[in-house]
């Protein structure tokens, strides 16, 4: 993997759940604390760091203030602190149902209540002190052994899944974290369960779930038996060991899973780098060889490909593409257009990437093919200018099949979760409408075929858009939907109108939103 931007670890967010159902908040007005929030939001994320001292105890920092909790001796909690002191220091106590116990180090008193009522002061443990651990980060990512530094994949012929791989590659890498009955699932890409024996399961059953534990940054797993997953044997099959405290062994790091794609070109070859350095569109099957890590520049909106043989798409001498760069630079950067069912590629030449007659690619085309762009539809049909077809603006168009656009795919999401600026994307309970609020969230299914989408949900039913920009998931036939990597970690998703999906005040799923951008755009 490279290392300027693509190994990721994620930024361990999350929300802390009382015996009521509310999260911890950290309030503006007075720095002063409640658990009073039904759902997590912005106020409701914090995250662990470590005691500058080396010792056991951890400091929470609340990531909407950039403050700290602290106690005082009389049990007075409040986050207020700007750099961490002595009363910032809580000692974590895990308990067996997966919950929490957080107790103040210099006090040894134990933090809990409910609503404004917290406090600092308890002597022992009730069900008031303890706390659920809600992850607030995206739960689809890469699972990374901190001892072996290998890659956790699906091992779909062993049933098994195993650390080590070298690299996070392809869609096997891909693990979801399940958050259920206040413990987390480890779900493989095929939609299976990790068992604590090392098995795949259909189900989440209890040795299925497992307890988070942090330590030093990094995640624990711990089983219903208070063992720890760990690689095991030459394989690194992943299976609960003998340990009951998490070593080296025992950890892993989370890491962002950007999108990998395959393209496929006007020659129906898939673009591929089988044969030597040269990009080229010269294969028939997707295959390692085929797949491209596909990273979006937070800045200027311009995408890197980076292939299996471990380099970046460059621009080379007379607008050649080759996959030999081993940093990004200006050359390296390619700018994306979204032309419906089709995508176009523009180097930094201010040329279009096309494919030659022997299938390479080379940035060497002015414009992309003989029509204009897509009609406003767009679905991948254009109207050619100049023609009294196009002067009549009649329903005559040309196929979008030209040399200099491609079918983009992505491989790496066969499940999808999304996440927006006000919550995750879930089933709405009694209705076929979806909100887009949620605290938790639900896992849909992606298809592709020819350019577009289609998203089934609980009980097999499709995505579709209804009157006035509705979308339901009761769909008894697929609709296709368009998605456009927009930005770092984040797409917008084009119905048939044309209109793209936002949420909103509302909290409900809609198809009308005029530019991919704000609440229309989703972490995947």
């Amino acid at each position: 993997m490279p290392t300027n931007g693509l190994h990721q670890v994620l930024k361990i967010q999350f929300g802390l759940v009382n015996d009521t159902g509310r999260y911890l908040t950290a309030e503006s007005f007075g720095f002063k604390v409640n658990a009073s929030a039904p759902s997590l939001k912005r106020k409701q994320l914090w995250v662990l760091e470590p005691d500058p001292g080396q010792g056991h105890a951890v400091l929470l920092r609340s990531s909407h203030l950039g403050r700290y909790l602290s106690a005082e001796e009389d049990g007075r909690v409040a986050c207020a602190a700007e750099r961490p002191g002595r009363d910032c220091r809580f000692l974590v106590l895990p308990q067996p149902d997966g919950r929490w116990a957080l107790q103040s180090e210099p006090h040894g008193r134990f933090f809990g209540g409910t609503e404004d009522r917290l406090s600092c002061f308890a002597t022992a443990v009730s069900p008031a002190e303890l706390w659920t651990v809600h992850l607030a980060i995206h739960p689809q990512a890469h699972l990374r052994s901190v001892s072996r530094r290998r890659y956790a994949h699906l091992c779909p012929q062993e049933g098994e899944i195993a650390a080590d791989s070298d690299t996070p590659w392809g869609v096997d890498a891909l693990v979801t974290l399940v958050f259920q009955n206040r413990q987390y699932g480890l779900r493989a890409c095929d939609g299976r369960y990790l068992r604590s024996d090392g098995r795949l399961v259909g189900e989440p059953e209890a040795r299925a779930r497992y307890t988070l534990e942090f330590k030093a940054g990094k995640l624990a797993f711990k089983d219903c038996d208070g063992r720890y997953l760990a690689p095991v044997g030459p394989a690194g099959t992943l299976r609960a060991g003998r340990n009951t405290r998490p070593g080296k062994d025992e950890l892993f790091d989370l890491e962002e899973s950007p999108p990998q794609v395959v393209l496929l070109a006007a020659n129906r070859r898939y673009v591929s780098v089988r044969q030597g350095v040269n990009v080229s569109a010269n294969q028939d099957e997707e295959l390692d060889h085929e797949t491209f890590l596909m990273e979006i520049d937070c800045e200027t909106k311009k995408c890197t490909f980076y292939s299996s043989t471990g380099g970046y798409w460059t621009l080379v001498t007379h607008g050649g593409i080759q996959a030999t760069a081993t940093q990004v630079s200006a050359n390296t950067m390619f700018e994306v257009e979204w032309r419906g069912r089709r995508v176009a590629l523009k180097a930094n030449n201010g040329r279009y990437v096309c494919m030659k007659k022997n299938g390479q690619l080379a940035a060497i085309s002015d414009f992309v093919g003989e029509c204009s762009p897509p009609s406003p539809g767009g679905w991948g049909w254009a109207l050619c200018p100049g023609t009294a077809q196009a002067a009549a603006w009649t329903e005559q168009a040309v196929p979008s099949g030209q040399d200099e656009e491609f079918v983009l795919k992505l491989i790496n999401r066969p499940i999808l979760v999304l996440r927006g600026l006000d919550g995750f994307v879930c089933h709405r309970r009694g209705s076929n409408q979806l909100d887009t609020n949620r605290s938790v969230y639900d896992v849909f299914h992606l298809s592709f075929s020819d350019g577009a989408y289609q998203i089934r949900g609980r009980g097999g039913g499709f995505w579709h858009t209804g009157s006035h920009g509705s979308v339901c998931s009761d769909g008894e036939r697929a609709e296709d939907f368009l998605f456009e990597f927009r930005e770092r970690g984040r797409l917008a998703i084009r119905a048939r109108s044309g209109k793209y999906l936002r949420g909103g005040a509302s909290g409900l799923l809609r198809a009308d939103a005029d530019a991919p951008a704000g609440v229309a755009l989703w972490e995947y």
